[in-house]
């Protein structure tokens, strides 16, 4: 199996499949390939997806995660942002790695804590996938009972909280209740394509400021 992965290449973009795959060799899997890396993994029942992003799938989730990182600072609220942190069940046999994720009303659940074990710590209070590439497995989310996942697909920020087991597609986060975030989260994202990074995230605190007023 390490020869084999060993040997595989994902271009940028790409997926590759692996069929039959048991929890000891996913484990295994996920040693080798280490944490820094570009590719992202998906593990769903014996079947385990490697994927490696697009550039531009890169700059959306930097984007968007830096417009959540200035909500959640601007609204004074404690969180802990881990990025693509590997969240598995073993009892589940699924897994998933998503663009980022956000701890915040479990915040000082998990604070201090280096590695997670979702049979006994909580799932992310947030999960983001961008799909340029289709990669997101919602039914694998669900499982892990991640309460809200938002998917960038297309130009459209797409949220999705989770109501008896199954996501349902909201006009409002779980999270952030008193903001309507679909379209001005790709508002901004576009904004941040003409005048850049920087003077992006400042008018969006700005913003934030005059809804709270």
């Amino acid at each position: 199996m390490l020869l084999e992965l060993k040997r595989i290449h994902v271009p940028p973009g790409q997926r590759v499949l692996l069929k039959d795959v048991t929890w000891q060799e996913l484990e295994i899997i996920l040693e080798e390939l280490g944490e820094h890396r570009a590719a992202r993994i998906a593990y769903d029942k014996g079947i385990l997806e490697i994927m490696a992003p697009l550039p531009e799938h890169e700059y959306d989730k930097e984007i968007i995660s830096d417009l959540v990182k200035a909500l959640l600072e601007e609204l004074d609220i404690n969180f802990i942002s881990l990025g693509s942190t590997t969240f598995k069940n073993q009892f589940m046999a699924q897994g998933i790695e998503p663009d980022q994720c956000f701890y915040i009303k479990n915040e000082s659940r998990i604070r201090g804590k280096r590695r997670l074990d979702l049979t006994v710590d909580p799932p992310p209070d947030l999960a983001l996938e961008i799909d340029v590439t289709s990669r997101t497995h919602p039914n694998i989310y669900q499982a892990l009972k991640v309460p809200e996942l938002w998917r960038f697909e297309k130009g459209k920020l797409q949220i999705n909280i989770l109501q008896d087991g199954v996501y349902l597609e909201s006009q409002k986060s779980l999270n952030f209740p008193n903001f309507t975030l679909s379209d001005v989260i790709t508002q901004y994202l576009e904004q941040s394509l003409v005048i850049g990074r920087n003077a992006t995230i400042k008018a969006f605190r700005a913003w934030i400021r005059q809804q709270t007023i």
